[in-house]
C-alpha cells in the first residue's frame, strides 16, 4: 500500500511551491497542430517531457537500492532529485506553454509535488534529520489547499482516485509524526469519505484493504487516551522529542563526547498490535525519544508568489535508524551487521525489539531446562564498537 524509498544522507535544497501551479498530461502529446507550434514552445514541451520520463525512471529505481550501506545509493537519490528540482522548477518556469500545448492538468502537478514530499520524508526515515518532516509537510499541505487532486473524482478511471487515497495516507503519516493531531483528525475524515466514494463508484476488490486503513489509523489514535491540559483548560500535544535546552545534566566525572549514538535498529514484531503504514505505536515512540524537536520553519509568501523559508533548515545531529516491521531473522541480521559494520569510532548502536514473548511448553532439553523461555515483550540492548 505504501511505497518505500531510499534517500542519500547528503542534504537536499528547499523547492519553493508556486501558489497557482499547473499540471502535466501525458507525455510526447501536443495539442493543436504540430505545424502551428512555434519552435521555442515545442522545444519546452519535448524538454518537459524529457524531465518528465527521466524523474519517473529515477524513481522507480530507488525502489530496487538497498537501505543500509548508504554510499550505494547516495549519489542515485542525489540524482533523482536534481531531476525533480528541475522538473518542479520547470514547470513553474513554462507552466502557461506547458498548458496551452501540452494538455496539463492540475492533479499530475500535484502528482510531481506528492513525489518530492515522498523523497522528502524517505530522506528523514533514513537521516533522521527531523527538519524535513516540515519540508514533506510543506508539500503534502499545499497540495490540499490547492485542490491539486479536487479533478480527480471527475475522472472515471479508479487508479487516479488510488492515488489520492495513497497521498492522504502518506499525509497523515506526516502529520503523526509532527504531532499534528487536530489536522490528523480532520484528514481522516476526509479520508473516510474519498474512501466512501470511491468504493461505490467503481466497486473495487480494494474494498477492505482502504477499510483496514481506516481502522488502523483509528486504533492508532486510540491507543495513547490520555490528554493533557494546561492551565486554561485548552488541550497540550505532548511530544516525546528532546526539546531544546531538555537534556539532563552530566554526572559528575562523565566526560562530554565520550561515545556517541550514531545508530538505532527499531523493530516492531508482536502479533496484533496497533500500527499504521508498518509503524507500531512502541516504534512511533521510541524513534521520537531517539530525536530532538524539529526545526518550525516560519512560511512566507514572497512577491512572485512563492512560497519561501524565512530561514535555512538548521542540521540536527539526531542518531540514523532503521525501522523494521516483522522482518526476517535473515533481514533482522542483515541489517544490523551492515550497521554495526558502519558504525565510526566511539559511537553506540541501540537495538529496539518489540517481540511476542514465548512461552515454556514444559518440554525439557539435553541440559533439563525448558525448551522455551518466556522473553520479556519489549528488550533494548546496546552494543559499542
Amino acid at each position: 500500500m505504501f511505497t518505500s524509498l531510499l534517500v542519500s544522507s547528503s542534504p537536499l535544497p528547499r523547492l519553493s511551491i508556486h501558489l497557482t501551479g499547473v499540471a502535466y498530461q501525458k507525455a510526447g502529446v501536443m495539442t493543436g497542430a504540430e505545424d502551428d507550434i512555434p519552435l521555442g514552445e515545442r522545444k519546452t514541451v519535448t524538454d518537459f517531457c524529457y524531465l518528465l520520463d527521466k524523474s519517473k525512471q529515477l524513481f522507480n529505481g530507488l525502489r530496487d537500492l538497498p537501505q543500509y550501506r548508504h554510499k550505494q545509493w547516495q549519489s542515485y537519490f542525489g540524482r533523482t532529485f536534481d531531476v525533480y528540482t528541475k522538473l518542479w522548477k520547470f514547470q513553474q518556469q513554462h507552466r502557461q506553454v506547458l498548458e496551452n500545448r501540452h494538455g496539463l492538468k492540475r492533479w499530475q502537478i500535484g502528482e510531481v509535488a506528492s513525489k518530492i514530499g515522498q523523497l522528502y520524508y524517505h530522506y528523514y526515515l533514513r537521516t533522521s534529520e527531523t527538519s524535513y518532516l516540515n519540508e514533506a509537510f510543506s508539500f503534502y499541505s499545499a497540495i490540499r489547499q490547492r485542490s491539486y487532486y479536487y479533478q480527480v473524482n471527475k475522472e472515471d478511471r479508479p487508479e487516479l482516485v488510488v492515488k489520492k487515497l495513497r497521498y492522504y495516507a502518506r499525509y497523515i503519516v506526516v502529520c503523526l509524526l509532527l504531532n499534528k493531531m487536530d489536522l490528523v483528525k480532520v484528514l481522516v475524515k476526509e479520508l473516510s469519505e474519498e474512501i466512501e466514494e470511491y468504493t461505490q463508484r467503481f466497486n473495487t476488490e480494494d474494498q477492505l484493504e482502504w477499510n483496514l486503513v481506516l481502522q488502523e489509523v483509528a486504533a492508532f489514535l486510540e491507543a495513547d487516551p490520555v490528554v493533557v491540559l494546561n492551565n486554561e483548560n485548552t488541550v497540550v500535544v505532548i511530544s516525546n522529542r528532546l526539546q531544546e535546552g531538555g537534556m539532563s545534566p552530566l554526572e559528575q566525572g562523565m566526560v562530554v563526547g565520550q561515545l556517541t549514538l550514531a545508530d538505532a535498529l527499531i523493530i516492531g514484531n508482536c502479533n496484533n498490535q496497533v500500527k499504521f503504514s508498518e509503524l507500531t505505536i512502541d516504534m512511533f515512540r521510541i524513534l521520537q525519544a531517539l530525536e530532538r524537536e524539529p526545526v518550525n520553519l516560519a512560511t512566507t509568501t514572497s512577491k512572485h508568489g512563492t512560497l519561501e523559508p524565512s530561514e535555512k533548515p538548521a542540521k540536527r545531529e539526531n542518531p540514523h535508524k532503521y525501522l523494521l516491521y516483522k522482518p526476517t531473522f535473515s533481514q533482522l541480521f542483515t541489517f544490523l551487521s551492515a550497521s554495526f559494520k558502519e558504525l565510526p569510532v566511539n559511537s553506540v548502536l541501540l537495538v529496539y525489539l518489540s517481540a511476542t514473548g514465548v512461552f515454556p511448553t514444559g518440554c525439557l532439553d539435553y541440559e533439563g531446562t525448558p525448551a522455551f523461555c518466556k522473553h520479556t515483550r519489549t528488550h533494548c540492548c546496546i552494543k559499542t564498537k
